[in-house]
């Protein structure tokens, strides 16, 4: 950081660290026990599209990895976008299965990444509910500040949080994953894939 960025307030961006991710399981142990909230199996990554057959090309490389598990029994992924016109991949495994969900996140953020994509991604989410099945939470990945939040809706559709709910799992979570600081960028994802 140079002399004039100090001056003026100016801060260095914070790198994404895609390792973050594979903290997400030891936080859903301490979710279950802390708040009886277990992992769904859905996991999704939202991405800005860009026009371009190279684009086009490492989206359908990163479709087929993820599809490499169908022929065993494994879930297609799902493609879809949302009213926002973001592209969104959604994985599915069982509950159990949430370290392979999170290596399948983990592998499309690292392959658009490595092709040069990193600043269009947005986002990635792991969906969770409480043992009754009513209440929807996800912990959300910020690529660009590598950092979690979590997001609850409330259940019931609308477009409204379970603000103390995430504040809660927010300080539940402390221990085990790296934490938005800043609550205005705890963005909500009305409607998204996994959730």
């Amino acid at each position: 950081m140079g002399i004039l960025d100090a001056l003026f307030g100016r801060t260095k961006p914070v790198r994404p660290d895609l390792d973050q991710l594979f903290g997400v399981p030891s936080a859903a142990l301490t979710l279950e026990a802390g708040a009886g909230f277990r992992p769904t199996g859905l996991g999704s990554v939202c991405f800005a599209s860009v026009e371009g057959g190279a684009f086009d090309e490492v989206e359908r490389q990163v479709r087929a990895l993820l599809d490499a598990d169908t022929g065993r029994g494994g879930v297609p992924v799902e493609a879809s976008k949302d009213s926002y016109g973001y592209s969104w991949l959604l994985a599915r495994h069982t509950p159990e299965e949430l370290p392979d969900l999170v290596n399948d996140l983990h592998a499309v953020n690292s392959e658009l990444e490595a092709h040069g994509f990193g600043p269009q991604l947005l986002c990635s989410l792991v969906g969770f509910r409480d043992a009754g099945g009513r209440r929807p939470l996800a912990l959300v990945y910020l690529y660009k500040r590598g950092t979690f939040y979590p997001f609850a809706p409330l259940p019931g559709g609308g477009e409204k949080r379970d603000s103390p709910l995430e504040l809660e799992v927010n300080a539940m979570l402390g221990n085990d994953l790296r934490l938005e600081k800043d609550l205005t960028r705890w963005f909500p994802v009305w409607g998204a894939p996994g959730l």
